[in-house]
C-alpha cells in the first residue's frame, strides 16, 4: 500500500509525469506542445490551479503548481487524461501513454524550494543534453521572464476535442503566477534568483558534455526523432519518492517536515485502523483527500507544519 498523501489548499508543488519506459511520445513537435499547452490550460482553469512554470521533455512533463483550493488529484487526473487521449491520437499509440509510477508529487516548503526546483524544471533540457541553453528547448515550456507574468495560450487541438463541446474553448489560456511563497518579496529579485540557478545548472550541464565528449543533440534535431523509439541515455533507478522539498541548506525546516509528515502518517494509520474496524466515528488527520472524499471520513481541523 502506498503512502497517504497530505492535500492541502494553497500548497506549492513541483509534479513530475513520465512516459511509458521512457518512449519519445512527448517529442516536441507543433502538435504535442499544443495539445499540452491547452491541456493545462483547460485543467488549471476547471479545478483553480496557478500555474508558476512548465517544461514538457520527450519522455516526461514537469509542471510547477499551486493548489489554491485543495483539489490537486482532481487536476492531475483532467490533465493527464486529456495528454494520454490525445497524444494516443497524434501519435497512433495503443496502450497506456504514463508509465506504472504515480505521479511524483514534491510540495515546496520554502521560498528557496521554489526557486530550486522552478530552475531544475526550466533547466531539463540542457541537463538532458538536448540543447545547450533552456530558452532554446522547442517544447511547451516557461522562460525566466516570463515567470509571474507571461501567458501560456493555445488554440483547440484538432484531434480528441469536439469543437461542440463547451467544455473545450477554442481557444485556452492561463496567466503565469508567483507562488505565494514569494508574493511578498520582489518579483524581480525572484526572477534573478531564478535565473541565477538556472545559470548554475546550464554551466554543470555544458560542462559535462564537454567532459564527455558529446555535442548536444540540437532543437531541429530533437523535433526528428521518432516518438516510437526509446530514450536511450542511461537513467538510474528512482529508489526515492519525495515528498517534499526546503532547499539547500535548510536543516531546520527539514526536521520540521519530516516532524509533520510523520506525525501526519500516523495519524492516518491510527484512523484508518479505526475505520476498517468499523468505527465510522474516526477522525482522520488534516490533508486526508481520498478517505475524505470517496468514503466521507471525518476529518480534523488542527491544521499540520508542514
Amino acid at each position: 500500500m502506498s503512502q497517504p498523501r497530505i492535500i492541502v489548499a494553497g500548497a506549492t508543488y513541483l509534479l513530475t509525469r513520465r512516459v511509458l519506459l521512457r518512449h519519445l511520445l512527448l517529442r516536441p513537435d507543433a502538435a504535442i506542445t499544443q495539445l499540452i499547452t491547452y491541456a493545462l490550460a483547460v485543467s488549471a482553469k476547471r479545478y483553480g490551479i496557478h500555474v508558476h512554470a512548465l517544461c514538457a521533455m520527450s519522455t516526461h512533463i514537469h509542471v510547477v503548481v499551486t493548489d489554491v483550493e485543495g483539489v490537486l488529484p482532481r487536476f492531475l487526473q483532467l490533465f493527464h487524461r486529456l495528454v494520454a487521449l490525445g497524444t494516443k491520437v497524434l501519435r497512433a499509440w495503443e496502450g497506456p501513454v504514463w508509465d506504472h509510477q504515480t505521479t511524483s508529487v514534491v510540495r515546496l516548503v520554502t521560498r528557496a524550494a521554489v526557486v530550486e526546483k522552478i530552475a531544475y524544471t526550466l533547466a531539463n533540457p540542457v541537463d538532458a543534453g538536448l540543447v545547450r541553453c533552456a530558452r532554446e528547448w522547442p517544447g511547451a515550456k516557461v522562460l525566466v521572464g516570463e515567470l509571474g507574468r507571461g501567458v501560456l495560450r493555445a488554440k483547440r487541438p484538432e484531434v480528441y476535442f469536439d469543437p461542440s463541446n463547451p467544455a473545450w474553448p477554442e481557444e485556452a489560456t492561463v496567466e503565469l503566477t508567483l507562488p505565494a511563497a514569494v508574493a511578498d518579496g520582489s518579483a524581480d529579485d525572484f526572477r534573478r534568483d531564478v535565473a541565477a540557478e538556472l545559470e548554475r545548472h546550464e554551466a554543470v550541464a555544458r560542462a559535462a558534455v564537454c567532459r564527455r565528449g558529446f555535442r548536444f543533440l540540437g532543437a531541429e534535431r530533437a523535433c526528428l526523432v521518432s516518438p516510437h523509439e526509446r530514450a536511450t541515455s542511461f537513467e538510474a533507478p528512482r529508489s526515492l519518492n519525495p515528498t517534499f522539498a526546503v532547499g539547500r541548506g535548510h536543516v531546520d525546516a527539514i526536521s520540521d517536515a519530516v516532524s509533520a509528515l510523520r506525525a501526519f502518517r500516523a495519524a492516518y494509520r491510527d484512523a484508518l485502523g479505526r475505520w476498517r474496524a468499523g468505527l465510522r466515528n474516526a477522525v482522520f488527520p488534516v490533508g486526508t483527500w481520498w478517505m475524505r472524499v470517496f468514503h466521507g471520513a471525518a476529518v480534523s481541523d488542527a491544521a499540520l507544519a508542514l
